[in-house]
C-alpha cells in the first residue's frame, strides 16, 4: 500500500507542471518590460442605392480623409514596446525596441468578412520596428534606428499628418530642441506615376530590374518663445542618385518619351510651424499654423498625403529633371474647449503644386503616362461636440471641399455629418476612447464633381447633386 502511494505521489510531482499548462497559456501576461498601445476602427455601413449597398466615402477624389473621416473603413494597429533597462542602476538612459503591426482591406471588405487569401483582401504591414536610447547619460540626447512613424501632430478630424511627416526607414539624432534624421526611400512599384524608384539596368546587354533609392535628410529645430508660444523651422534635402548606366529609351514600348535610365534628381524643402497654447496651460486649447514650400522633387503632397517625397507631376522632358516643379502647403487649426459641455474643432488645408512640365494641364511621365502637371486644392472643416452626459456626446462636423486639376473645372463638395456617441468610459473629452457612433453624413457636389464622378459615392452611383452616408462605427486608442 506505501509503495502503491508513493507512486501515486511522484506521478503527480511529474504530471503537476503539465497540469497547469492549460490556465497559465490563457493568463494576460503582465511585464513591466513589455508594454502595449493599439488604435482601431470597426464598423458597417450603408447607402440606399440600389437597394441597399456598403457605404462609400462621399469625400472628393484624391482628398482622402481631407473633408472627414468619419466613413473610414476598418483599420486596426498592434503596437508592442519592449523596454530594456541599462546595466548600471543609476543611469538614466531609456532604451526601448517598437513595433507597430497594421491590417487593412485594399477593397472594402469588412475585417469580418475578410482574410489575407481574400481577393482584395485583408494587407499586412509594418510599418514601424526601430530601437531607440532616449537621454543617454543624462545628456539630453536621443537616438534611433529602424522604420519609424516619425513626424509631428496631425489635423485629427481629417486624418492629416502635415508640415513633418518623416515617416520612413533610416536613422535620427535629437538634442533638446533640434532633431536630424535620415529616410532611405525605395520601391519597385511599376505602375507608380511617381518619379521611379526604380530604372532597368542595360549596362550588361539584357534588360533587368534594378533598385534606386532617394535619401532624404530632415532637419528641425523649435524655438520656444515662452510656455505658450513655439516655433518650428523645417528643412529638407532630397537626393536620387545616379542611374548605372547612360540614359536609355525604351526599345520596347513604341514611345520615344519613355525613359528607362533618368538622370538624377534633388529636391529642397523649407518650412515654418507657430503652435500657440490657448487659455490656461493645461487646457487642451491651440492653435497650431504651419506653411511649407518644397521644390523639384520634394513638392510632394497630395491625395490625402503630406510626405514631400511623392513628387507631384511630370517632369520637363527636354531637360530631363522636374527643375521648375514646387508646391506650396498652408495649414491651420484650432482646438477649443467652449464650455464645460462643448468642444471646437476647426482648421483650414491650400496646397497648390506644380510639376516640372510646362504646362499646367496633362504631361507625360518618365514612362508615357499623362498625368495632371498642377492643381490646387482648398479645404475648411469644423467639429462641434456637444457633451449631453460624461458617456452620451453629439459630434456635428461641416465641411467644404475644392480641387482643380490642371486646367478642368473645379470639383466641389459641401459636407454634413451628425454622430451620436456613446463614449462607455465616461468623461466630457473630444479625444475620450473607444466610441460608439452612428454616423450620418449628407454631401452636395457641383456640376463638374456630380459629371465627372469625382468622389468614391459618385463612381459607385453614377452621376448624383446629393450623397448619402450611414454607418455605425467604432473608434478606439490605447497607449501606455
Amino acid at each position: 500500500m506505501k509503495t502503491k502511494n508513493l507512486k501515486i505521489i511522484l506521478l503527480l510531482i511529474v504530471l503537476i507542471p503539465y497540469m497547469g499548462l492549460s490556465q497559465i497559456a490563457y493568463q494576460p501576461v503582465s511585464n513591466k518590460n513589455v508594454s502595449f498601445g493599439s488604435y482601431g476602427r470597426v464598423g458597417v455601413d450603408w447607402s440606399f442605392v440600389n437597394g441597399g449597398s456598403i457605404g462609400r466615402r462621399l469625400n472628393l477624389n484624391n482628398m482622402g480623409s481631407i473633408g472627414g473621416r468619419l466613413e473610414e473603413q476598418d483599420y486596426l494597429e498592434l503596437a508592442p514596446v519592449l523596454h530594456f533597462k541599462p546595466f548600471k542602476e543609476n543611469d538614466p538612459t531609456m532604451i526601448n525596441v517598437q513595433l507597430r503591426f497594421a491590417v487593412y482591406s485594399r477593397s472594402l471588405s469588412l475585417f469580418g468578412n475578410s482574410s489575407t487569401s481574400s481577393l482584395g483582401g485583408l494587407t499586412l504591414a509594418l510599418p514601424e520596428i526601430f530601437a531607440e536610447a532616449r537621454n543617454i547619460n543624462n545628456s539630453g540626447v536621443n537616438v534611433w534606428i529602424g522604420s519609424r512613424l516619425y513626424r509631428g501632430p496631425d489635423v485629427h478630424i481629417a486624418d492629416y499628418f502635415y508640415f513633418n511627416d518623416h515617416s520612413g526607414q533610416g536613422f535620427g539624432i535629437e538634442l533638446r530642441n533640434t532633431r536630424f534624421c535620415t529616410i532611405f526611400v525605395s520601391s519597385t512599384d511599376t505602375s507608380s506615376n511617381l518619379p521611379p524608384y526604380f530604372y532597368l539596368n542595360f549596362q550588361t546587354g539584357t534588360p533587368g530590374l534594378a533598385l534606386r533609392q532617394r535619401v532624404v535628410f530632415n532637419l528641425e529645430h523649435d524655438i520656444v518663445f515662452s510656455e505658450k508660444q513655439t516655433l518650428t523651422l523645417l528643412g529638407e534635402f532630397h537626393r536620387m542618385g545616379d542611374a548605372d548606366s547612360p540614359v536609355e529609351i525604351s526599345p520596347y514600348a513604341g514611345d520615344s518619351t519613355v525613359v528607362l535610365n533618368y538622370p538624377s534628381d534633388f529636391g529642397y524643402v523649407f518650412g515654418v510651424q507657430h503652435v500657440s497654447v490657448l487659455g490656461e496651460l493645461g487646457s487642451g486649447q491651440y492653435n497650431r499654423i504651419a506653411l511649407r514650400y518644397g521644390a523639384r522633387i520634394a513638392n510632394g503632397g497630395d491625395g490625402g498625403i503630406s510626405k514631400t517625397s511623392f513628387t507631384f507631376g511630370a517632369p520637363n522632358l527636354d531637360e530631363m529633371n522636374f527643375k521648375n516643379a514646387y508646391s506650396i502647403s498652408l495649414v491651420d487649426e484650432v482646438f477649443l474647449n467652449l464650455s464645460e459641455n462643448n468642444a471646437f474643432n476647426g482648421y483650414l488645408i491650400f496646397t497648390k503644386s506644380k510639376g516640372g512640365a510646362e504646362t499646367d494641364g496633362l504631361a507625360e511621365t518618365y514612362f508615357g503616362r499623362e498625368v495632371y502637371n498642377s492643381k490646387k486644392d482648398f479645404t475648411i472643416g469644423f467639429r462641434d461636440t456637444h457633451f449631453f452626459t460624461d458617456k452620451f456626446h453629439v459630434i456635428g462636423e461641416l465641411h467644404y471641399s475644392n480641387r482643380k486639376d490642371g486646367t478642368d473645372e473645379p470639383y466641389a463638395m459641401t459636407k454634413l455629418s451628425l454622430a451620436p456617441t456613446f463614449v462607455p468610459a465616461g468623461q466630457k473629452s473630444a479625444w475620450a476612447r473607444p466610441q460608439l457612433r452612428f454616423v450620418a453624413s449628407l454631401a452636395r457636389y457641383n456640376n463638374a464633381a456630380k459629371e465627372n464622378l469625382y468622389s468614391p459615392y459618385l463612381g459607385f452611383t453614377g452621376p448624383k447633386q446629393w450623397g448619402y452616408y450611414f454607418g455605425v462605427k467604432a473608434e478606439w486608442w490605447l497607449w501606455e
